[in-house]
């Protein structure tokens, strides 16, 4: 049977059964004596390997049937839950996901599972009673053997443990060059040049500088970071001339910290006998889950047949929503057309059936646009389990409160919101949230609280982030930024609070003491700001010392159709989004005024920026200098105004945004282009290139 028909299917299922297994496991970890939980929990992985099983992907199956093992003594009241095996299993569930990835990317759901092999046999068969980690564990060697073969200093270390905490891959790379090479600082120089096009060389052992001018015996060691698998790159390194052997070995953050903390080094020889062992181990657990795990596929079937009963949803592929969305983004264009020659021709009948036209189209665009419209849940359901292991890690107690789950995104908006909202819910937990003993100091309860929130305002949605930690302080954040040439203490002075927490989203300004591992309040907050204000949003600080700190994150609705005004300079026409715009006024020259060289103008009685959309553009045929008036449209960008001067006002319009291509380098003040109804194309202005 051709399995390839079922494969999307599969990835689909997985990811569902993915999900609820850490969010159970998240709800048992606060009630472990909670055996209905366990169950549903079991149900889940069961069903998971019989899938994978009858997909033929083997690795996957045998990992879950593991898993399976332990949770059976659980629910059979045979075992307790305690923290190593959940430990244990939540690391199970990230190299589960790890597979799916692989399988989704093309690959076969291959991954290096030793260690929680290991680990789940040492609890299954009773070898770990409690407490410490199992000394079964056959992968605590292969750390020692190489642990100090490169010294990491505190930077290098907290790259490293980041880049594992988002999904990359790191490695332990150890190459040895022929004895009979004759240029072993070439064969280095190849096996750095393969590795920094798909991944990034954090430290190598010698330097590269030593490396370069071949002062080293015949090995160098190294650690790299890339999506690759160990085998791929394995591979690719041998194919190089003159390699003998290279020896490729996945780190977690577990044994990359056992490695940074272990001083002596080991023999290579025992490195190897491990890793044969291990590698053996790994493939007799492969044969003998292979029948079982194929056996119960079928199993699972009842409990399926129930839940899919009520369900009236289907799954539609995401390219086909783009196609549908194009052709109803032509079917607009000409509906704009077809009304414009409408009103030019006067016949009565044309413009009825034309009214008809617009008003089913007009219901039609809004069926496209809900069929693209996503819950936030997709992004926010895996911050708990983010969240649970950060808490872990820095030795603090978090209470993660998610509401407005259900609140609908376009699917443009939630592809690219998920990595803002991480780093965010990352600083308020490392440098918002203070530690326990703080906490208790300062008369609040031990576990802190981390608010996040979803909901509509008008076109927009509104995502908040909100700690009850310990605030942001106005003088330790001026004098940090005057210290950094942020701003002078003059400049300092004058600033509201308010602005004063705009400076977090200066390029790398930083409040936070020393770079931890997880990462500093206002580190990469100003990369935060660029990809929202990217996606046509803005975000906003408000904090009370002692109290908490709110990052309200605006957005729009939808990305695809916006509304705007169309706006005439010369024979040039531009579309300006409505959601930037303030208002429209006509001011006369002499209210122009040229102040240290800058042009201004007065509104609602402050001074704020003026500019001429003709000059910006270098539009041939218009110059408002000539002109006795001028009509202005005031753009806002967060809490700052400008004034951009134009020769006509159109009026409002919905229009379709399009990309300006592949061949057409990216224009300041240009977000994309739109065609009108006589045909011709009118570019939309990005007002947030003019307010700097």
């Amino acid at each position: 049977m051709d399995m390839n028909q079922y494969l999307s299917m599969f990835i689909d299922e997985s990811n569902d059964h993915l999900q609820s297994l850490n969010d159970n496991m998240l709800q048992l970890e606060g009630n472990p004596e909670d055996l209905g939980i366990v169950q549903v929990i079991f149900r889940s992985a069961h069903t998971l390997k019989g899938m994978a099983a009858t997909m033929g992907f083997e690795d996957l199956a045998s990992l879950t049937h593991k898993m399976e093992n332990v949770l059976d003594l659980v629910r059979n009241e045979k075992l307790k839950m305690q923290d190593y095996i959940f430990d244990t299993l939540f690391k199970s569930l990230d190299a589960l996901e790890s597979m799916v990835q692989d399988i989704t990317s093309g690959g076969e759901g291959k991954a290096d599972v030793s260690a929680i092999v290991a680990s789940l046999q040492a609890i299954e068969s009773g070898e770990w009673t409690g407490g410490e980690t199992p000394a079964a564990t056959t992968t605590a060697k292969p750390v020692e053997t190489i642990s100090s073969a490169v010294d990491l200093d505190e930077f290098q270390y907290s790259v490293l443990d980041q880049s594992i905490a988002e999904g990359h891959r790191v490695f332990y790379i150890d190459v040895l060059v022929s004895e009979d090479s004759q240029l072993k600082g070439v064969r280095a120089y190849m096996v750095f040049d393969l590795l920094e096009r798909s991944g990034e060389v954090v430290k190598s052992f010698p330097t590269v500088q030593d490396i370069e001018q071949e002062k080293f015996e015949r090995s160098f060691s190294l650690y790299y970071i890339t999506t690759k698998e160990a085998q791929e790159l394995e591979k690719s390194i041998l194919s190089i001339s003159e390699i003998e052997s290279a020896k490729v070995i996945q780190l977690d953050q577990e044994t990359l910290q056992q490695m940074t903390n272990q001083a002596a080094a080991a023999v290579e020889a025992e490195t190897v006998a491990i890793a044969t062992a291990v590698s053996q181990e790994i493939a007799t657990a492969v044969k003998t889950e292979e029948k079982p795990a194929a056996k119960p596929a079928a199993k699972p079937a009842a409990p399926t047949k129930q839940a899919a009963a009520p369900s009236r949803t289907i799954r539609v592929d995401i390219e086909r929503l783009d196609v549908l969305m194009n052709l109803f983004s032509e079917l607009l264009i000409d509906r704009s057309r077809l009304e414009q020659l409408a009103s030019e021709t006067g016949n009565n009948d044309l413009s009825d059936t034309v009214a008809h036209l617009s008003r089913v189209s007009s219901d039609l665009q809004n069926i496209v646009l809900k069929l693209r419209m996503v819950p936030v849940d997709t992004v926010f359901n895996r911050f708990p389990r983010m969240i649970r292991d950060l808490a872990k890690t820095l030795d603090k107690k978090i209470d993660l409160v998610i509401t407005g789950a259900e609140t609908e995104l376009d699917r443009t908006v939630i592809d690219e919101i998920g990595d803002p909202l991480v780093h965010l819910l990352r600083n308020a937990v490392d440098h918002g949230v203070e530690s326990i003993a703080e906490r208790v100091a300062a008369g609040k309860p031990e576990m802190g609280t981390v608010n996040l929130r979803a909901f509509h305002s008008g076109n927009h949605v509104f995502i908040e982030i909100e700690d009850d930690g310990k605030g942001i302080y106005r003088e330790k954040l001026l004098q940090t930024a005057i210290k950094r040439g942020v701003v002078t203490e003059e400049q300092g002075a004058k600033m509201s609070d308010d602005e004063v927490n705009q400076l977090l989203f200066a390029p790398g300004f930083s409040t936070a003491d020393k770079i931890s591992d997880i990462s500093g309040r206002g580190v990469g907050l100003d990369v935060v700001k660029s990809k929202i204000t990217s996606l046509g949003g803005n975000v906003t600080i408000h904090s009370t010392p002692g109290k908490g700190t709110n990052f309200s994150v605006q957005l729009p609705l939808t990305l695809s159709i916006i509304a705007a005004m169309l706006v005439r300079v010369g024979s040039e026409k531009y579309a300006i989004p409505l959601s930037s715009i303030v208002e429209t006024a006509i001011v006369q020259r002499e209210q122009v005024r040229n102040i240290h060289g800058n042009k201004m103008i007065t509104f609602r009685e402050s001074l704020i920026p003026y500019l001429s959309l003709n000059e910006v553009f270098g539009v041939p045929d218009f110059n408002d200098e000539d002109e006795s008036e001028t009509e202005i449209v005031v753009i806002r960008k967060g809490d700052r105004l400008a004034a951009v001067s134009v020769e006509e006002f159109i009026g409002q319009s919905e229009i379709v945004l399009k990309s300006m291509g592949t061949y057409l380098p990216s224009i300041e003040g240009i977000s994309g282009a739109t065609i009108l109804g006589d045909g011709q194309v009118a570019l939309i202005v990005d007002p947030n290139a003019f307010i700097k």
